[in-house]
């Protein structure tokens, strides 16, 4: 197994990235191999500077970078030796099993897209978030800012797509897939909602239980939570600075600490035909070894062989 990674993605590249590297070498298993895809020499440096053997990993020279805020397909096209869509080339080739970025979102997005594809009878792929539960163990919402505007047999496929990943991924056994709603009746919500609920209800290929609310995200009501894109990503931004806000009032709770983004690393692309992860764009070293290893566990699991399968 190879994993990719782009070290000249993020915030805090390539320093970040190459540190989470190494530790992430340390936690993977024999025949999982690394590959750094980037500035070789940089790299190389800084693996020196704190003791590590740059030998003990694989190199993918190229010092072109797609910045953070640089249109996504104007740059994946205009930028063929950048590092993100040098992954994609890896990645298409099967030189690499899988590829981990904490770049510009939206080029990883278009890259995948226009690179692996999307798997046949997906509509548009969705990211995914982690949501912490009250009483322990997680849950997952979708999508997060893929999407911003959906259409309900859309919003249909990110339940298949988010149970999938809640049993092969985190192994939760039938998860409870439910609406995002302003209620839990079935009349409630805007068009989109009411029109989902129908479609859900009537032909949902995954355990639906209905409406929730927002109050109910972090309760045991559901595991798989189904929303927009735009509806999400507000979602993910709020339940993010839970866990800031804790540190800024100086007090420290085991469940607020669970909304860290560095205990789970990133969000895989779900529905293209590769294991593809994004990190979020301030990752620190932490965060980029957890992404790596969700990269592993994408591919180990098999997770798009059988989100095929369901697509079929």
């Amino acid at each position: 197994m190879k994993i990719g990674l782009d070290i000249m993605g993020g915030d805090y590249a390539p320093e970040a990235t190459v540190l989470g590297a190494v530790e992430a070498y340390k936690t993977l298993a024999p025949g999982q191999q690394l590959v750094l895809i980037g500035d070789k020499d940089i790299a190389a440096s800084i693996l020196q500077e704190n003791d590590f053997n740059p030998d003990l990993l694989e190199f993918v020279h190229t010092t072109e970078v797609i910045g953070m805020s640089e249109h996504p397909t104007k740059a994946i096209v205009q930028k063929p030796g950048s590092s993100i869509s040098v992954g994609f080339k890896l990645l298409k080739e099967g030189q690499i099993q899988g590829f981990a970025s904490a770049g510009n979102t939206g080029a990883m997005l278009v890259g995948a897209m226009f690179s692996v594809k999307t798997i046949p009878g997906v509509i548009r792929p969705a990211m995914t978030a982690i949501v912490p539960k009250l009483k322990g163990g997680l849950g997952i919402i979708l999508d997060v800012g893929a999407n911003a505007d959906c259409k309900p047999e859309v919003m249909l496929q990110f339940g298949v797509l988010g149970s999938l990943m809640a049993q092969n991924i985190y192994n939760i056994n039938s998860p409870k897939v439910a609406l995002m709603n302003i209620g839990e009746e079935e009349e409630k919500g805007n068009l989109l909602a009411q029109a989902t609920y129908t479609l859900m209800k009537e032909t949902a290929p995954f355990n639906f239980v209905g409406n929730m609310e927002g109050r109910d995200l972090f309760t045991d009501s559901a595991d798989v939570a189904v929303c927009d894109g735009f509806t999400g990503n507000v979602i993910l931004k709020l339940s993010e600075s839970f866990y800031v806000i804790t540190l800024k009032k100086g007090f420290k709770d085991e469940f607020f600490d669970r909304f860290n983004y560095e205990q789970y690393g990133g969000s895989p692309i779900l529905g293209i035909n590769a294991p593809v992860v994004v990190g979020h764009g301030i990752s620190n070293p932490k965060a980029i070894k957890n992404m790596v290893l969700l990269t592993r566990d994408v591919i180990e699991s098999n997770l798009v062989g059988k989100i095929k399968q369901a697509f079929q």
